[in-house]
């Protein structure tokens, strides 16, 4: 999805001949993955930052193609709002110390692109408080082809409006703008193809109890809504089913509906098989090994953990996990990495399968809604466990996963501690903004702009004050 297409506009013939396209993707793909030695090689990582622009007020700023030009940073590209960025890490080594080079290399960018903002700044976080309705027009959206075309694809689908419902509030839209409300921080973990099934289905585990230890987005268009209101909102936002079916598939935003049980091609075949094409861009300068229009399209379902084929340096595999908010602090991003990370190496140890699906699932929205407070289940109890005392029980399992994958315990203790603490005090992102807001008498432009000095300061939330 980097990379802006020539044009905006496509013909049924173009939509029918890029199906039988990536079909015919499919089975390529299916025999570079089987084949001997394909995607070897040291477990690498690596994460994607999505940042909003500000102005001094603190509100939304549209200028991010000035902000792009003025940076001439080839790790940073344009997201769908005009008031978005995002920050592609680079990859490293897993072994040693990542999460000491990744919150370094985080808080040099965010610091780099906020210098670059006239007037403003930048700011990592879940959803921005500021936002309000005006803020989703169709000008609100990035001067490129790909995100206009991505918009007529999903509304070709769906003719209805986008009636987007959380909790009381209701809104309806004409586009997919509103996915622009949402910025995460992604987190990529190379692995062999004989591993996959394990590693994916561990973090699909993984992800709910690591979620309510992260929670950032408590707030949209005033409101105050879940603990990580991004969920419902991006998945509410990319909707592109109309009512009849609902009921036939999961939505383009989703988590999935049971484990994986051979390995990543079920995945991208599942895609194939149940997802219309939105984005249907034919290439015919591409080597066959890249599948260039099967990589596009499963570019346009965003499950919150999903397969990535690259085609770089021999082919390899990689899980996206894409579930985590930005912010708030470039050491919370690190330490939310490294209990994701840790904790998904330590359950992919053994056979998930055996255990209910739909309690994975069900800990993933209670987390996302609930955070710390959410009750959890777990293999192996048959009770559940108030959040946060589950990831109390769980970081020592994290720290074996780190370690075992070759991180020193210096740089595992480091980041797991601010969970620990963050934990302890019940004071994630989300926490904070709640308490500033009420400390600042409902003023969203006074929070925007303190959270963006502590920030800044790349001081973990637990450590910030939540008043001047």
């Amino acid at each position: 999805m980097g990379q802006d297409l020539d044009k905006e506009r496509f013909t049924e013939a173009e939509y029918a001949a890029f199906g039988e396209r990536i079909r015919e993707q499919l089975g390529v793909l299916r025999e570079l993955l089987a084949t001997p030695g394909f995607g070897q090689g040291p477990a690498t990582i690596g994460a994607e930052l999505e940042l909003f622009l500000i102005d001094e007020r603190g509100r939304p700023l549209p200028r991010n193609s000035q902000v792009l030009e003025a940076l001439g940073d080839p790790r940073v590209v344009l997201e769908l709002g005009r008031y978005n960025l995002e920050v592609n890490l680079t990859p490293t080594p897993l072994a040693g110390r990542p999460f000491e080079r990744l919150s370094g290399e985080v808080q040099e960018t965010i610091v780099k692109v906020d210098g670059a903002v006239e007037g403003g700044g930048a700011l990592p976080i879940g959803i921005l408080p500021t936002l309000d309705a005006e803020d989703f027009t169709v000008g609100a959206m990035s001067d490129q082809n790909r995100y206009r075309a991505m918009s007529r694809g999903i509304r070709r689908l769906r003719l209805e409006p986008f009636l987007v419902k959380i909790d009381d509030l209701e809104l309806s839209v004409e586009d997919v703008i509103l996915e622009s409300a949402n910025t995460s921080w992604q987190v990529h973990i190379r692995t062999p193809p004989e591993r996959f099934a394990r590693l994916f289905n561990a973090a699909q585990l993984a992800i709910g109890p690591v979620l309510a230890a992260c929670g950032n987005s408590p707030f949209f268009l005033g409101r105050r809504l879940w603990e990580e209101t991004r969920i419902a909102l991006m998945e509410e936002a990319a909707d592109d089913r109309d009512v009849q079916r609902r009921e036939r598939r999961d939505g383009r935003v989703t988590f999935g509906s049971d484990w994986v049980r051979e390995g990543a091609y079920e995945l991208f075949e599942r895609y194939v098989r149940d997802y219309d094409p939105v984005l249907p861009d034919l290439r015919d300068d591409a080597e066959p090994y890249e599948v260039p229009e099967l990589r596009l399209h499963q570019g346009t379902i965003w499950q919150w953990n999903r397969p990535v084929y690259d085609p770089a340096d021999g082919g390899h595999l990689r899980i996206e996990m894409r579930a985590l908010p930005a912010g708030p602090s470039c050491a919370d991003m690190a330490a939310n990495t490294a209990f994701l990370l840790g904790l998904t190496l330590s359950q992919a140890e053994r056979d998930l399968t055996g255990f209910r699906f739909g309690e994975a699932y069900q800990n993933f929205y209670r987390a996302a809604m609930q955070g710390l407070d959410a009750k959890l289940s777990w293999p192996g109890s048959d009770v559940e466990f108030e959040a946060a005392d589950l990831v109390l029980r769980l970081l020592p399992e994290a720290r074996e996963g780190l370690l075992g994958a070759g991180v020193t315990p210096s740089d595992a203790d480091r980041a797991l501690d601010v969970i620990a603490q963050r934990t302890r005090l019940r004071r994630t992102g989300a926490a904070w903004q709640r308490e500033a807001l009420e400390r600042f008498e409902g003023d969203r432009e006074r929070l925007v702009q303190r959270y963006r000095e502590l920030s800044l300061s790349g001081l973990p939330v637990h450590l910030w004050p939540s008043g001047p």
